[in-house]
C-alpha cells in the first residue's frame, strides 16, 4: 500500500494513519533526509526480525533508530558533554552517531558493544513520525540487488510487495548514506563518510 504525504507539510491524519500502523507491529518503507529506510516501532520485537528478514542482516548487524531530538536521544544513548556538542551542531542533519545505549534499547538491536546508532534526520515525515509515535522507529536502508539505494518509493513498493505493511510516498529523493560517527571517545572518529560532511573532524576543528 502506497500512501502519499505533503513531504512539506506532512498530513496529520495519514501521519497517525501509518504510526497506528507501526503500533500495531507493522513494517514500512519511509524517506529521511538520505535514503528510502525500512521502519518499525521500536517496541515491536517481531517488527524489528521481520527487518532483519528482509535485509538478510545477521543479529550482529546494527540498527539505528530516529529520535525526535537531542532531549530524546539522552533517553536512548548516553550523551556525554562531547557528543553533546558535537551532535548540538549537526542535527538535524544526514548523520548517524554511534553512542552507548541506555537499557532503553530493546536487546534485538543492540550488538556485542551495546552501542546504538543514532538518527535526527532534516525530514518532517519522518520526524511527525517519531513525534506522533512517541518513540523512536527503526530504520535501515532499503536497498536493490546490486546494493545501490532505492530512491523511488514505487521501485520499493514493487521489489518487496506485500512484505511491508506500506511504502510512504515523499516524492523522489537524491538517495545516498548518511554519514556514521562514532562518539563512544572523547574523540570522535568518522566511520563512513557519507551525505554529512565531515571534514571538520578530519580536521580536528
Amino acid at each position: 500500500m502506497i500512501i502519499k504525504i505533503n513531504p512539506e507539510n506532512p498530513q496529520q491524519r495519514l501521519i497517525r494513519k501509518v504510526t497506528d500502523t507501526l503500533k500495531e507491529g507493522g513494517v514500512i518503507a519511509y524517506p529521511t533526509d538520505t535514503i528510502y529506510g525500512l521502519g518499525c516501532d521500536l517496541h515491536q520485537k517481531d517488527a524489528i526480525k521481520q527487518i532483519h528478514h528482509l535485509k538478510r542482516h545477521v543479529k550482529t548487524k546494527r540498527l539505528s533508530i530516529i529520535c525526535a531530538d537531542l532531549k530524546d536521544i539522552s533517553n536512548y544513548a548516553y550523551v556525554p558533554d562531547y557528543a553533546y556538542r558535537t551532535m548540538k551542531t549537526l542535527i538535524p542533519g544526514p548523520y548517524t552517531f554511534i553512542l552507548e545505549a541506555t537499557k532503553l534499547v530493546p536487546k534485538i538491536m543492540l550488538t556485542n558493544q551495546k552501542t546504538v546508532g543514532i538518527r535526527v534526520p532534516d525530514n518532517t515525515i519522518s520526524l511527525a513520525l517519531v513525534r506522533e509515535l512517541g518513540h523512536p522507529i527503526i530504520t535501515t536502508s532499503v536497498t536493490k540487488p546490486d546494493e545501490s539505494l532505492y530512491n523511488d518509493p514505487e521501485e520499493i513498493d514493487q521489489m518487496f510487495g506485500r512484505q511491508l505493511d506500506m511504502v510512504i510516498d515523499g516524492g523522489i529523493i537524491v538517495a545516498e548514506h548518511s554519514s556514521i560517527i562514532d562518539l563512544t571517545d572523547e574523540r570522535p572518529q568518522v566511520l563512513r563518510p557519507g551525505k554529512g560532511d565531515v571534514s571538520f573532524i578530519a580536521t580536528g576543528a
